[in-house]
């Protein structure tokens, strides 16, 4: 497959220095990545004062590194979580918007992910949590690079449980003991299906039981650790949460005075990702680069039950009505979370200003693991160990933002980012909590911000001005690049469509396909069962 680049030769020469002298060879590092779902950049305590809630992620930021211009690949599930696993961009890979329960394909077939290229570079691979990539035949995760997966194929709002959570507006439980599905007007309530929990290619429970999600995560997650450990393998662990996603769970008791449901969710995620961090240092500090990041950011058209902003407001389309969050182009849409995690090779209590994005972890792993990046296709991702290791503060050049769903074509390159300034070929808002929907602006001239005086994007340069004219022919020539760089590649093509016949099933026999009872009846997805599961085989 060729010869690494000399930035993957130097990587691997420095962390080689750093190994005791009987070690013959240099030691692949382990690799966690944990991807939260829906959250703000100012959910993080580290990132925004007035959130309290996160003291296990603080300590995380305390002893790595805090990433502040980083950014999701797209401002929706199944974009980013594609993007994330194959270092491009949903105009290369594919996948330009959010798969359902009925569809047939999904991430295309002839996309490499992360996980294929760490599992023939000798690692152990395991997924735990939400997919969203396709769950139909060769789509699920057991067949796209992971040894292990335990999760939901889905988002936990796209099935019903016997524990909904709270949601706006709320969805029923799901039918019981044979009775019809209860008929509700909202289209986005799913009753006739429960939401299942697969180990592998085996459902285990349908409906999954929300309350107890948290937990199974965190202990799935350590066993597959240790399943690694005593294999001598270094391990890929890909945890893709199911918080800050409505419905967010029922907490144990009461929120305490002054807390309120959000918050408790978010202690929840927190306290997760300390035991995951916990776990990993009793496995011997030093071995393993822990990444945390976001998948797009707060849902607001969930109104109390969405996350924090922070600073990133979106100020000019709140004016003209819509959110700014996700789904849209605008900061608050993309702009996440982001900490990187590894004793003695990330620096610690350091802050980052360098423009990255989930696209990086694919192209970044891969050079720390002394693979190779596949051939035959081009890369939207870059190798940024020089910023992990605190050798650099240079990230992109030049960020592509797609549009996502709040306006134009899903996938379309309609929003960049060079340097400071942020250009916006096409705007548009997605539903706000009081049920605005910003319409799709053209523009073109592009508006252009300058993020340095104005991160809550209130208002435009001048086209008049001596700044935009400086900047516009240098953005003007990235987008066109970028576009050309695009339709010259080789690019993929997601099959969307769908067949209520490969909806996840455990038993067809059962009202919403309930399991017997938990644990006491699971269904292997393949030629074996029942007539309405094999139309998921092969």
């Amino acid at each position: 497959m060729g010869t690494p680049s000399p930035r993957a030769v130097l990587v691997l020469a420095v962390a080689l220095a750093g190994l005791s002298a009987p070690q013959a060879a240099y030691r692949q590092p382990n690799f966690i990545v944990i991807l939260a779902d829906d959250v703000g950049w100012g959910d993080l305590g580290a990132n925004w004062a007035e959130t309290k809630e996160t003291p296990h992620l603080d300590e995380l930021a305390a002893e790595g590194t805090r990433f502040v211009d980083f950014h999701s690949a797209a401002s929706t599930c199944s974009p980013s979580r594609a993007s994330l696993l194959t270092g491009r961009l949903g105009a290369r890979n594919g996948v330009t918007h959010n798969f359902a329960v009925t569809s047939v394909g999904g991430l295309p077939m002839n996309e490499t992910t992360l996980a294929e290229v760490l599992r023939e570079a000798g690692y152990s691979t395991g997924a735990i949590g939400k997919w969203h990539l396709g769950h139909h035949g060769h789509h699920h995760p057991s067949f796209r690079g992971f040894d292990y997966y335990f999760g939901i194929p889905y988002s936990h709002d796209m099935g019903c449980t016997d524990t909904p959570g709270y949601n706006l507006p709320p969805c029923p439980p799901c039918p019981r003991h044979g009775a019809a599905a209860s008929r509700v007007a909202r289209k986005d309530c799913y009753t006739e299906v429960a939401l299942p929990l697969f180990e592998n290619v085996t459902i285990v429970q349908q409906p999954v039981n929300l309350s107890s999600l948290a937990a199974r995560y965190a202990e799935e997650a350590a066993r597959f650790m240790q399943r690694a450990s005593h294999s001598g393998r270094p391990f890929f662990l890909y945890l893709a949460l199911a918080h800050m996603h409505v419905p967010l769970g029922v907490p144990p008791s009461p929120p305490a005075p002054g807390r309120d449901i959000y918050g408790a969710a978010l202690s929840e995620m927190d306290a997760l990702v300390g035991q995951i961090k916990r776990v990993t240092d009793s496995h011997g500090k030093g071995n393993t680069l822990l990444w945390f990041a976001g998948d797009n950011g707060p849902w607001a058209q969930k109104c109390e039950l969405a996350g924090r902003l922070g600073p990133f407001v979106g100020a000019w389309q709140r004016q003209r009505g819509g959110s700014s969050a996700k789904q849209t182009t605008w900061e608050g849409g993309h702009r996440v979370p982001a900490l990187a995690y590894w004793p003695g090779r990330i620096p610690a209590k350091r802050t980052s200003r360098a423009l990255l994005s989930t696209l990086d972890i694919f192209p970044t792993l891969v050079a720390l693991a002394g693979a190779m990046l596949p051939p035959n296709r081009r890369f939207d991702g870059l190798d940024v160990s020089p910023v992990l290791f605190g050798w650099s503060d240079v990230g992109h050049k030049v960020l592509l933002h797609p549009n996502s769903g709040a306006a134009g074509k899903d996938g379309e390159i309609t929003a960049l980012r060079l340097a400071q300034y942020k250009a916006f070929y096409t705007t548009g808002g997605a539903m706000a909590c009081d049920g605005s929907i910003g319409p799709a602006e053209h523009h073109q001239p592009p508006l252009i911000f300058n993020l340095d005086r104005d991160i809550q994007e209130q208002e435009p340069l001048d086209v008049a001005s001596r700044e935009y004219q400086a900047v516009l022919p240098a953005i003007s020539r990235a987008y066109a690049q970028a576009l050309e760089d695009i339709a010259t590649d080789n690019v993929s093509v997601a099959d969307y469509s769908k067949d209520p016949a490969v909806t996840p099933c455990c038993n067809a026999q059962h009202v919403a396909c309930r399991c017997r009872a938990p644990g006491t009846h699971a269904a292997v997805l393949d030629c074996r069962t029942e007539r309405r599961a094999t139309r998921l085989c092969l």
